[in-house]
C-alpha cells in the first residue's frame, strides 16, 4: 500500500482546532442561561462545520489513493515504453512516479525533482519518494532543486513530465517553470503536463488557459485533451509538447 502523505497540513491543524473549540463552546453553552446558550450553541456550530469541512479537505486527495486514469491519459499521449530518459518535475512523495510507472520501459532512466519541503504536504521528502516509487519498480534519481531553475544540464531528458504541480504556482512562476522544463529536455524530446482547472490553487482556469501558457513558455503544442476531475468543477487538462526549434 502506497502512502503519499497528508496535503494541506497546516490548514488540517486549523480545522482540527475549530473542532476543538466547537466542542468547548458546546459545553459551555450547556452551563449557560438560555439566551447565552443559544448565541454560544450556534458559535459552536460555525466552528464545527468549518472545522470539518477543513478536516475534510485532508483527505483530498486521500493520503493512500491513486488516480490512475489521469496518468493513464498522459503516458497515452507520451509513448512512455520507448523512452530512454524521463524527469518528473515536482514529484513530491512519488505519487506521480507511481501512477506513471506502468507505462515506463525497464530501459528508462528516471529521475524525480522537488524542493522537498513540507509546507504543502507533511512527510514531502525523498525517502517516501523513494519508498513509493520502489514499490512500483522504479529506482530513481531524486534531485532537490526549484522547477524555475533546475540542477540539470540542457537537453538532458527525453520525456519531462510535471503533474498536479503548475496549479500551486503564481502565474508567472508557472511560466517560468515551463520553460526550465524546455530548456531540459532533449531537442527531439517532449513535455507532458496534467493540470487541475486552477491557478494559484484557487483561480478557476480552463484547459484553453493551460494551452496557451505552454505556449507562452516557447513551446510547441502537439496534444491537448481532457477529462473529468472528480475533485471539483472542471477538468484535468494534459497537455503534450516539444521544445521549440
Amino acid at each position: 500500500m502506497y502512502y503519499f502523505g497528508v496535503y494541506h497540513w497546516r490548514k488540517g491543524l486549523r480545522a482540527a482546532a475549530a473542532v476543538v473549540a466547537a466542542a468547548m463552546l458546546a459545553a459551555v453553552a450547556a452551563r449557560l442561561p438560555s439566551r447565552s446558550r443559544l448565541l454560544t450553541a450556534v458559535a459552536a456550530a460555525g466552528f464545527g462545520i468549518a472545522g470539518a469541512t477543513g478536516i475534510e479537505s485532508l483527505l483530498h486527495p486521500r493520503p493512500w489513493s491513486l488516480n490512475r486514469r489521469r496518468y493513464e491519459a498522459l503516458a497515452a499521449e507520451l509513448s512512455l515504453d520507448d523512452a530512454d530518459s524521463l524527469l518528473d518535475v515536482g514529484c513530491g512523495t512519488g505519487r506521480s512516479l507511481v501512477g506513471l510507472a506502468p507505462a515506463i520501459g525497464d530501459d528508462c532512466t528516471v529521475t524525480g525533482l522537488d524542493r522537498f519541503d513540507d509546507r504543502i504536504i507533511l512527510g514531502n521528502g525523498p525517502k517516501l519518494a523513494r519508498q513509493n516509487a520502489g514499490k512500483a519498480g522504479l529506482d530513481p534519481e531524486l534531485v532537490a532543486g526549484d522547477a524555475t531553475g533546475m540542477p540539470l544540464d540542457a537537453g538532458s531528458h527525453e520525456v519531462v513530465t510535471s503533474c498536479m504541480m503548475l496549479h500551486d504556482l503564481p502565474e508567472g512562476t508557472a511560466r517560468a517553470a515551463l520553460e526550465e522544463m524546455g530548456r531540459v529536455c532533449a531537442p527531439d524530446g517532449r513535455v507532458g503536463l496534467i493540470e487541475l482547472p486552477l491557478i494559484n490553487d484557487e483561480r478557476p482556469v480552463s484547459a484553453d488557459f493551460w494551452q496557451e501558457l505552454v505556449a507562452d513558455a516557447g513551446l510547441e503544442i502537439e496534444t491537448v485533451r481532457t477529462l473529468p476531475w472528480p475533485g471539483g468543477e472542471g477538468d484535468y487538462t494534459v497537455v503534450v509538447a516539444t521544445p521549440a526549434e
